[in-house]
């Protein structure tokens, strides 16, 4: 009995191993003793907030300002002092200057792909697309988000689902692969909304019943087409439809649970709240994120925007070439950071407030950054070899810098960080052993990430 339930703990390597070798004479037990044991990482994060800035952030406009470098490359903005002693922010971001002694800066990521949705890919699952390529197509044979790899890995078992993302599907033309589960299956997908947390009438349809459907009704439905897949044996021969099966599961649980449905109450907050959060999309997307953390959620990923921007102004992501009189710095920007400077710094605030924020790791990241030489249009394109994240709480150090850029933010200077790694980092500090293998649809292992940035962690 013993030796059989170690054996349904081997992985599918060793169980080859063992089948081949006890033709030797090799005995279970003895390989048992030779299987080593999946490295204990403390858990310094319970939960994930994810801040995906669509579009790609300047880092030479916000948070590794050059002043010493020539007009065509120095930001017409001014660095000003922070509650960082070392630290110097965009004079656009004064509230969140008076925080940054609870960030952590990573200065010198770095990566190759140019065009937003290959690079997108690269910044949300950790793992580089096969070609940078704009139309990159979603796939089976890519890799799946951070948050379904955690609910793989490391699911909840307190009745709030464990990767939660809203309110936008990113794309550019294309719908951008890497925000569901891939091939880890369906049931590792995130509950994923498109309404937006700042209308009056925000709700989830997906926690609602229709007009005349009771609980103890749709049970019954779900009981009859449980015996319907059972008959067919379905649910036996198509992982697909397994996955569908315990998605299906996962979201009537979430039907009756008070839990989760005061979690996405964010009506209930106080309006001084919400107006300190801000009344816009990523504004009280970003409250409902602290609501969720709050609950039990152990992923939550916000997207800024649907849309990489372009060419609009006052709405979309970062992506600002100065087309059609969309110069970055014609006027000062009067979208990206006043909601940046409201927003992030009241998140930080009310998760410190609460006691949240030691447990709480906060990522602010884009999938790239801009060019340093300012363009013809009075902004910057795109920028993948050096560039700028944040992170914050939940395990890493605070008012501290990891690696630095050359003197123009061209290229990093000092420890350069690629994707792979920040992917590590982030298992690391969700007690996630960042060595950990996952099985692709051929049952192959492939790895979740590359090297944990320690010099980051507290």
């Amino acid at each position: 009995m013993h030796h059989t339930i170690a054996a349904e703990r081997l992985s599918r390597r060793k169980a080859i191993q063992i089948g081949g070798l006890g033709l030797l004479g090799l005995s279970l037990p003895s390989l048992l003793a030779e299987e080593p044991s999946r490295r204990q990482t403390p858990v310094r994060a319970k939960s994930v907030i994810f801040l995906f800035q669509w579009g790609g952030p300047s880092q030479l406009d916000m948070f590794d300002m050059k002043p010493g470098a020539p007009d065509t490359i120095r930001s017409p903005y001014q660095p000003i002092a922070t509650s960082a002693p070392e630290i110097q922010i965009c004079e656009h971001l004064p509230h969140l200057a008076r925080h940054m002694d609870k960030v952590c800066l990573i200065r010198s990521m770095t990566h190759r792909m140019k065009n937003h949705a290959s690079a997108g890919y690269y910044a949300i699952t950790g793992h580089a697309p096969p070609s940078d390529d704009q139309r990159l197509r979603d796939s089976l044979d890519l890799y799946p988000g951070y948050g379904s790899v955690v609910d793989h890995l490391s699911p909840n078992t307190n009745g709030m689902p464990t990767y939660v993302a809203y309110p936008h599907i990113i794309r550019d033309g294309s719908i951008v692969p890497g925000q569901h589960a891939s091939f880890l299956g369906k049931r590792h997908d995130p509950l994923l909304f498109l309404q937006d947390p700042n209308a009056d009438d925000f709700q989830l349809p997906e926690l609602s019943l229709p007009d005349g459907l009771s609980i103890e009704r749709l049970r019954r439905r779900r009981e009859a087409q449980r015996l319907i897949d059972g008959q067919t044996r379905l649910l036996e021969v198509s992982a697909a439809a397994r996955g569908f099966d315990e998605y299906y599961d996962k979201a009537i649980g979430m039907l009756t649970s008070d839990r989760v449905r005061k979690a996405f109450s964010i009506a209930d907050e106080p309006d001084a709240i919400r107006d300190r959060y801000g009344r816009t999309s990523y504004g009280q997307s970003c409250l409902l994120a602290r609501r969720l953390v709050e609950a039990g959620t152990k992923f939550v990923t916000v997207y800024f925007s649907n849309s990489i921007g372009g060419r609009k102004i006052g709405s979309g992501g970062w992506d600002t070439h100065g087309f059609d009189n969309t110069r970055m710095y014609k006027i000062v920007d009067q979208y990206h950071l006043p909601i940046t400077d409201q927003t992030l710094p009241t998140l930080l605030d009310d998760l410190e407030q609460r006691g949240l924020l030691d447990e709480t790791l906060v990522v602010w990241m884009g999938e790239f950054g801009r060019t340093p030489k300012i363009n013809k249009n009075e902004s910057r394109d795109h920028w993948p070899q050096c560039y700028t994240v944040l992170l914050a709480g939940g395990g890493v150090k605070g008012g501290f810098v990891h690696g630095s850029s050359d003197s123009h933010a061209m290229y990093p200077d000092e420890h350069p960080v690629k994707p792979e790694d920040l992917a590590a980092t982030l298992f690391y500090l969700l007690g996630i052993d960042p060595g950990s293998e996952i099985m692709d649809r051929n049952d192959r292992p492939l790895p979740i990430g590359g090297r944990p940035i320690l010099d980051v962690v507290a």
